[in-house]
């Protein structure tokens, strides 16, 4: 494929990222800093707003229901609408400060929240490609929307299925959707056929709420159980936790271990820790299925199904089951992996200074390796085409696979010609048999010398392939003409997939959060006393 020559807006467009760098490389920082978790993302999704709202978008705060979604638009006049969208959730017990020895962000300890993929830069890069694409707009007299919407809880494959149900992916031309690398071969490429897979996850809840109903009446007519060895409910918690081992005991008979699927489980805390001898009244488990089908989906949550139905049974209780999220496997589409390859070429891999090889020499030494003259990994600075990238990740898959691994980008993907890319993030090179611990590469998401070249080259390349597609209409019409194909006549073709999502936000159950109480600002666990 050859490279396209760059237009004099793609041009107004790299210069614009070249200027607001250091905003860039502070942004990121401070998204970093929030460590936000998924449908907690109170301060990160307000920043956006925001700085948004200041760049004369706008926005719809609290879209689809979701008190940290936003989609916000800004138009020059009739024509195509572009799609990007930023992610800021960050992960419980990965609290790591922008440091290069293993330590807490100040305040906080290991079990509050903090980037891993890194979402901050992630968010940033888009933000940054949004901003630029703005200004050569502008300069240029481009006409067309662009619109950027805010996903929370991407982590538990949360907002872009309630988005895509509501109708906020409808109308695109393109949607351009950026992701830190984290596996190889997929790194500074984009992907081709093989996209993510379906995504179910769902919160089985235990009520023990009839207590009373477990055992035969008391012989002595006293209203409460006088001993505490008296018989009573098994209650929530025995609920949760035989389904808990029944799931994992019958997890080899779920499915077949062909396909590459996996589920895994989380249990939310439902309080009572204070009580006396009363069956725990409620108790939730949370379960994420990653498969390349909704087929395999549809049966793994059957499974489920009749397992918290007898868990219920056994204890007293009774259950409910709460949807997370219903996503869709993904959707290819070449041009568009095309075009914003072109623009990932055009931009260059990116490349980390002596500066930032030097910082990853400290983080070496302080994770147990040794330092190294280029502690990077070679992949991170060399680019990798899809179809060559393609060819690798084939290798370990069977032929009638069609997707893998997961990420809920895929919704869009039924909606609008999707593009979908990954720019390397600092990886660092080990000696054979060392693996680095998770603090490492989370540290390094957030010190800016290392980060930087990461958020730039995204910005950069989200950059180009808006504009691509915003003055080159015969590279916007392959990439509707193939979305058109594949879905069998568009949105609501013969091949086409609708949204899953028949669900609200799931934003009520307890997910962990940053707390004000008498004792001053903490994680929803609180820190050990350092006094």
């Amino acid at each position: 494929m050859d490279k396209p020559v760059t237009s004099s807006a793609q041009e107004t467009a790299l210069a614009c990222i070249d200027g607001i760098q250091p905003l860039l490389s502070a942004w990121t920082r401070t998204i970093f800093d929030f460590g936000e978790t998924a449908w907690r993302e109170y301060q990160s999704a307000a920043w956006y707003v925001d700085r948004l709202k200041r760049e004369g978008f706008s926005v719809e705060e609290g879209s689809g229901g979701m008190p940290t979604a936003f989609c916000a638009h800004w138009t020059n006049g009739d024509g195509p609408v572009i799609g990007m969208y930023g992610e800021y959730d960050a992960v419980p017990g990965n609290c790591q400060d922008a440091a290069t020895v293993k330590r807490a962000r100040p305040g906080l300890g290991v079990e509050a929240g903090g980037h891993t993929d890194p979402h901050s830069g992630l968010g940033i890069g888009s933000l940054g490609g949004l901003l630029a694409a703005k200004a050569a707009m502008l300069e240029h007299g481009i006409k067309g929307t662009l619109r950027f919407t805010g996903e929370p809880a991407e982590k538990v494959r949360g907002s872009k299925p309630i988005h895509a149900a509501k109708g906020y992916y409808d109308g695109l031309a393109g949607m351009i959707s950026f992701h830190p690398f984290y596996m190889l071969p997929l790194c500074n490429t984009a992907r081709w056929d093989t996209h993510c897979g379906a995504a179910y996850a769902m919160i089985y809840r235990f009520v023990c709420d009839e207590p009373e109903n477990w055992g035969r009446a008391a012989s002595d007519g006293a209203p409460i159980p006088q001993a505490h060895s008296a018989v009573r409910a098994p209650g929530a918690n025995d609920a949760l936790m035989m389904m808990y081992m029944a799931s994992k005991a019958l997890r080899d008979s779920m499915l077949t271990h062909q396909g590459g699927w996996s589920i895994s489980e989380a249990i939310l805390t439902a309080g009572q820790a204070t009580a006396d001898n009363l069956p725990a009244g409620l108790a939730e488990i949370q379960y994420m299925i990653r498969v390349p089908t909704i087929r395999m989906a549809e049966q793994v949550t059957a499974v489920l199904d009749r397992n918290a139905e007898a868990a219920a049974r056994m204890s007293g209780c009774r259950y409910e089951r709460h949807w997370v999220s219903k996503s869709r496997p993904g959707l290819a589409n070449h041009a568009m992996a095309d075009i914003t390859y072109a623009a990932l070429s055009t931009v260059g891999a990116p490349q980390w200074n002596e500066e930032a090889r030097a910082i990853a020499r400290e983080v070496q030494v302080n994770a147990g390796g040794e330092a190294t003259e280029n502690p990077f990994i070679d992949e991170l600075e060399r680019l990798i085409t899809p179809r060559e990238a393609e060819a690798i990740l084939r290798r370990d898959l069977p032929p009638s696979q069609v997707n893998s691994t997961s990420d809920d980008y895929t919704d869009m993907s039924w909606h609008a010609p999707t593009s979908r890319f990954y720019v390397a993030r600092p990886a660092l090179r080990a000696p054979k048999g060392h693996t680095y611990p998770a603090w490492v590469m989370n540290a390094l998401g957030g010190i800016p010398a290392t980060i930087d070249p990461m958020v730039t080259c995204a910005a950069k390349t989200v950059a180009l392939t808006a504009l691509r597609l915003l003055e080159d209409k015969a590279a916007r019409d392959a990439a509707m003409g193939e979305f058109v194909e594949r879905t069998g006549g568009g949105v609501g073709g013969s091949n086409w997939i609708a949204p899953l999502c028949d669900y609200e936000a799931p934003i009520n159950f307890r997910w962990p959060e940053y707390v004000t109480t008498p004792r001053g600002r903490d994680w929803w666990i609180p820190a050990a006393s350092t006094a």
